[in-house]
C-alpha cells in the first residue's frame, strides 16, 4: 500500500470505517508476504493441548483415525436388521436376546426375528443397521418387544463409521484461532501436541506530559494512564507476547527514540496518545523519519484521530521485518473502541487467523438514540433477553470518550452506521459482543 503523504485515501478528511478497515487489511497483507521472504523456522512452534487455548493454528491436524471408529448406536434402544421393515404388518415383534454397552460390544449373530438392547454408542452388532428408540417400543416380559412399522425408517438412529471424521482428512484447519472445543476435538483423536504460529510480539506505550504511572503522587492537571492496563487486558485476551514501554514524554526525542527501542523488539507497536489535532504533523515528522504512515481523520464517534503505518526494520533485529504501527487516540474510551475496530483483526490477520472480524448480531433498541448521518458511531450498551424472550439492548448512559465507566458497565457496541440516523425505541439496531463472550 502506498502510505506516502500523497496517497488520495489517506488524505481524505473524513475516511469511512470500511474504508479504514481495508486500507489495513490490504497494508498486513502485504507485511506477510513480505515476511515470508524471511521466515523463522521459530515462526512456528509446537504446544501441548493445555497451552494452545487461542493460539493460531499453523497447519491443519489430520484425524489420525475415523471418527466414529465403527459404526455405532446413536442412542439407547434396540438395534436390528431393518430388512424386516419390508414386513406387509403394521407392527413389528421381535425377541430381544442379549445387550450391548458403550465399550462392551457384542459377538454374537442376530438372526431374523431377533434383536438386541443397545446403548448410546455401542458398536452395532453384526447383521444389524436399524435402532429403534426404546421410548418407541412396547414389552411385556422383557423378552419380545413390539413397535409400529411407521416409527422407525431402515439404517435410522445408527452413526456411521467415519461419518464425523474420515481418517487423513483434516479435522481442524489452519488458520483456526483455537477455542475449548478444538483443544477438545484434538484430544478425542489422540492428539497432544498442534503446531501453532508464533505468538506476536506487541510494544504498547503511552504518550503525555500529564500522564503518571500507578502509585506516583497526582500533581494539578495530571492523571493515571489507564490506557497501557486497557491494552494488556486486550492483548492477553488474544494471547500476545505484550512488551510495556511506559510512559513516553511529548518531545520529538524521547518519542524517537521510544519507537527505535519497540521496532527492535517487536513486531507491533501500539501508543495512545499523541494524535489529535495540533499533535498530528509532530508525530507524522517522527513516524516520516522512521517508516510510512498515513494519517487518518475517520468518520467515527468515539475515535475520530487515529493513525497507522509501519516502522523500518532497525539493526539488530532477527529476523529483519518492519513493524506494524497503530497510533491510537488518547481518549481511554477511544482506545477501546478503536483497538475493537481495527487493531485486533490487524493482529489476528498477521498472526495468520483466517477469522479476524467479529460477527454481528442484532437486538431491539429499548430507547431512542440521536444519530446524525455522515460518521459511523460505536456505542457502549448491554445486551439482553427483553420481556418476550427476544434480545435488546441498552446504552450505559453517558457515551463521552473519556468515560471509562461506560465500557466497564457494557458487554456490546451499538453499531450505527455511516449513512443512519436517528434510531427510535423498538427499532432493531446492529450489536457487536465483546471478546470473551463470544
Amino acid at each position: 500500500m502506498n502510505l506516502s503523504p500523497n496517497n488520495p485515501i489517506l488524505l481524505s478528511s473524513s475516511l469511512h470505517v470500511d474504508e479504514a478497515r481495508k486500507a489495513i487489511a490490504q497494508l498486513v497483507a502485504e507485511l506477510i508476504s513480505e515476511s515470508r521472504l524471511t521466515q523463522s523456522p521459530t515462526d512456528i512452534e509446537t504446544v501441548s493441548l493445555d497451552q494452545a487455548i487461542n493460539r493460531v493454528l499453523a497447519l491443519d491436524v489430520l484425524s489420525p483415525i475415523d471418527v466414529p471408529s465403527a459404526d455405532n448406536s446413536a442412542m439407547d434402544g434396540f438395534a436390528f436388521n431393518g430388512q424386516c421393515l419390508d414386513s406387509q404388518s403394521p407392527e413389528i415383534s421381535l425377541r430381544v436376546i442379549g445387550t450391548a454397552f458403550a465399550g462392551k460390544p457384542y459377538t454374537g449373530v442376530i438372526g431374523q426375528g431377533e434383536c438386541l438392547k443397545i446403548m448410546t454408542g455401542a458398536l452395532m452388532p453384526s447383521h444389524c443397521d436399524t435402532v429403534i428408540p426404546q421410548e418407541f417400543t412396547e414389552s411385556e416380559d422383557q423378552v419380545v418387544i413390539r413397535f409400529k412399522q411407521n416409527q422407525v425408517k431402515p439404517g435410522e438412529n445408527r452413526r456411521l463409521r467415519g461419518e464425523d471424521l474420515e481418517k487423513g482428512k483434516p479435522a481442524i484447519v489452519a488458520g483456526r484461532l483455537l477455542r475449548p472445543s478444538d483443544l477438545g476435538l484434538a484430544a478425542s483423536l489422540g492428539i497432544a501436541q498442534l503446531q501453532v504460529h508464533r505468538k506476536l510480539k506487541v510494544a504498547i506505550l503511552s504518550s503525555g506530559d500529564e500522564l503518571r504511572s500507578l502509585g506516583q503522587p497526582l500533581d494539578s492537571g495530571s492523571i493515571y494512564d489507564s490506557n497501557r492496563y486497557s491494552l494488556t487486558g486486550l492483548l492477553n485476551r488474544l494471547n500476545m507476547d505484550i512488551i510495556d514501554c511506559g510512559i513516553v514524554r511529548d518531545d520529538p526525542a524521547s518519542l524517537k527514540e521510544a519507537f527505535c527501542k519497540a521496532a527492535q523488539k517487536a513486531d507491533v507497536l501500539i501508543s495512545s496518545g499523541g494524535v489529535s489535532v495540533g499533535e498530528a504533523d509532530f508525530t507524522k515528522q517522527i513516524m516520516q523519519e522512521l517508516g510510512d504512515v498515513g494519517f487518518w481523520k475517520i468518520a467515527m464517534r468515539p475515535g475520530r484521530p487515529m493513525a497507522f503505518g509501519t516502522l523500518k526494520p532497525v539493526p539488530g533485529k532477527s529476523p529483519a521485518r518492519k513493524t506494524l504501527f497503530f497510533g491510537l487516540p488518547g481518549n481511554p474510551v477511544a482506545v477501546m473502541v478503536t483497538f475493537y475496530q481495527f487493531v485486533r483483526a490487524a493482529l489476528l490477520q498477521l498472526n495468520g487467523a483466517s477469522q479476524t472480524e467479529a460477527p454481528l448480531t442484532q437486538a431491539i433498541s429499548e430507547t431512542s438514540i440521536r444519530k446524525k448521518p455522515g460518521r459511523t458511531e460505536f456505542q457502549r450498551a448491554i445486551l439482553g433477553p427483553g420481556p418476550d424472550g427476544r434480545p435488546t439492548v441498552r446504552l450505559t448512559g453517558s457515551q463521552g470518550a473519556g468515560i471509562l465507566r461506560s465500557m466497564s458497565e457494557a458487554n456490546c457496541f451499538v453499531i450505527l452506521h455511516h449513512d443512519q440516523g436517528n434510531i427510535a425505541a423498538g427499532d432493531w439496531v446492529d450489536v457487536a459482543l465483546f471478546d470473551g463472550l463470544l
